[in-house]
């Protein structure tokens, strides 16, 4: 007799309605779980903050969309990290809506949800779930942009014109790997009829203007600080170092699939010793047209994205993970036919919710179990709001005005940024290029608040730091309690008042 479980029986009968339990429930786990166990963001979020709250219109830390969506997000709500969390979680559900999407476009929605199961495993391994930034912004720009060209030339829609052109301006805006990502786009709408199809139309002109007006300033600011050019290449020396690396970054990419390896293994019929008919999630046959494009931009983005990253030595995939692995899922799903057996039902389920489960069980590890047997610092436990409020309360109270400015420490310099009801300037003195909106000069001007993590009692400040404000005079350090203290000592910060010109030390 053959058993189907009520999972399966609900795939085949509301595949929506299991993509809106699924997707919800994995983006409250995401919301809730940094908020209630971070002391501090992870990641570069305090990092992201400082720099979105300048609205510069281009940093040495590439274009500036994800930056000034960081900052809206927190002011939002109420100038509380909260806000930033959750928007990270809604990129999360428009990137797996615009997936879901295009996988009932192609292989039916029955097909579609399995892939957006697949891709959850993947998400659990390799795609930061909190870390608001770039690499998050990115994933449903791209998914978007896959979304409506399929429209476009895979299902003739004209009015996903209207969308794709603002979409492409705003990944451009978002990643300096919206460029790669775009030529992968071009190439293979030129290389395909029904792409050049539909390219001939007015509609194309439409798209370049539309989207030449939404990246027009960041050009501008790329000219008039003259970082057009390419980076340059590698020598030849090391060229076989740079190849390691490709490797290196393939072997990771690797692991970020093994979830869904260990699900196929699990599934496989040479296991199966029931010999059971096991229920099946039946589509359509797939167009060849569409299989062409799902395999393109599942197989392209990651040997792509990942040899420019070690061409130019970086440790990372261009434009991380997300959007490099976005397709597999539905590459894998297409590539396993017409019929999909699934087998050991309940084994599946388990093996499902393990993968997905595995990187909170890290994050709690880490933060509640690390501080008791390791010495590293747990940077997420350090306590962001309690910082902030000492520091921009003391200079207020010092100076009688709002904190303005903090410098000294990058990481604690970014942490007082948000974490002060003043939401000072964060500037980085040891490379001030870095930070336009606040000079040396003008921090000497305006005041502000100097920090350092403190070797001694005394709160003597780094050879480095006297050297860039001599006359500093250090004030007794502050200790901090640790969110987990364990075997780890106090948070212990030395600090100065840089007071503003024309107010002397009281």
């Amino acid at each position: 007799m053959r058993f189907t479980s009520l999972i399966v029986e609900l795939i085949r009968a509301r595949p929506r309605m299991i993509f809106w339990i699924v997707v919800l429930a994995q983006a409250a786990l995401w919301l809730f779980l940094p908020w209630l166990v971070y002391g501090s963001p992870p990641g570069d979020v305090a990092t992201v903050l400082a720099f979105g709250r300048e609205y510069q219109v281009g940093t040495h830390l590439g274009p500036p969309l994800a930056f000034w969506l960081a900052d809206i997000a927190f002011r939002l709500a109420g100038g509380h990290i909260f806000g930033v969390y959750l928007a990270a979680q809604l990129c999360f559900i428009l990137t797996f809506w615009a997936l879901f999407k295009l996988g009932r476009a192609i292989v039916g929605a029955q097909q579609a949800m399995i892939a957006v199961l697949l891709t959850a495993v993947i998400t659990a391994f390799s795609f930061p779930g909190a870390e608001f930034g770039p690499l998050i912004v990115a994933r449903p720009l791209w998914a978007l942009i896959l979304l409506h060209t399929w429209q476009i030339i895979g299902q003739g829609q004209r009015r996903a014109w209207a969308a794709l052109p603002v979409e492409i301006g705003l990944l451009v805006l978002t990643t300096s790997a919206s460029l790669p990502l775009l030529a992968m786009l071009a190439v293979f709408v030129l290389a395909t009829p029904k792409g050049r199809r539909a390219l001939a139309s007015m509609d194309t002109l439409y798209a370049a203007i539309v989207a030449a007006v939404l990246v027009l300033p960041y050009v501008i600011w790329l000219i008039r600080i003259d970082t057009l050019a390419l980076p340059s290449l590698p020598a030849v020396s090391e060229l076989q170092d740079r190849l390691l690396g490709w490797g290196g970054l393939l072997a990771g990419m690797l692991f970020a699939l093994s979830g869904v390896a260990l699900l196929l293994i699990a599934n496989s019929r040479a296991l199966d010793r029931k010999n059971e008919d096991p229920p099946l999630i039946f589509r359509p046959p797939v167009d060849p047209f569409a299989r062409l494009f799902v395999y393109t931009f599942a197989i392209a983005p990651p040997l792509v994205l990942s040899f420019i990253a070690a061409l130019f030595g970086r440790d990372q995939v261009v434009g991380g993970d997300g959007v490099a692995l976005l397709l597999v899922g539905l590459a894998v799903v297409i590539a396993a036919g017409d019929l999909i057996a699934l087998r050991r039902q309940h084994f599946l389920r388990t093996v499902w919710l393990l993968i997905v489960a595995a990187p909170v069980v890290v994050i709690l590890g880490v933060t509640f179990i690390q501080p008791w047997v390791g010495s590293n610092e747990v940077k997420t436990s350090l306590p962001a709001s309690d910082i902030g409020r000492f520091f921009g309360e003391n200079f207020e109270r010092r100076t009688g005005r709002p904190l303005a400015a903090v410098a000294g420490d990058p990481h604690l310099a970014t942490l007082i940024g948000f974490a002060a009801h003043a939401r000072p300037h964060v500037m980085f003195d040891a490379a001030p290029q870095e930070t336009p909106w606040i000079t040396p000069q003008r921090f000497a001007e305006n005041g502000g608040v100097v920090v350092w993590r403190a070797a001694d009692t005394a709160g003597t400040p780094p050879e480095e730091i006297r050297k860039r404000f001599p006359g500093l005079v250090p004030e007794v350090p502050r200790s901090f309690e640790r969110l987990v203290k364990g075997r780890q000592s106090l948070v212990r910060i030395g600090w100065a008042i840089v007071r503003p010109a024309g107010q002397g030390s009281r």
